[in-house]
């Protein structure tokens, strides 16, 4: 969906809006415009990165998610 069809979306909802909604919409474009209130630093997304591309070369362990279940469900056993 392009910006235009985007946008003209979004206002059908907000013309339709609760105040519930309204205010849950506010929130979202505070937080986005609000830049300083990411939890991340910049050295975060640095290791967020390397991992990445640790990960895309191989050079980090990964599991499935049936893995990872099956994982908790023997370390609930033990």
């Amino acid at each position: 969906m392009e910006a235009v069809e985007l946008k003209k979306t979004v206002l059908k909802y907000v013309d339709e809006a609760d105040e519930r909604l309204l205010e849950m919409i506010l929130s979202l474009a505070e937080n986005y415009e609000d830049k300083s209130s990411s939890v991340l630093t910049e050295a975060d997304y640095q290791e967020m990165d390397k991992r990445r591309l640790d990960h895309l070369n191989e050079k980090s362990e990964s599991y499935s998610w049936e893995e990872v279940q099956q994982k908790t469900k023997n370390a609930l056993k033990e």
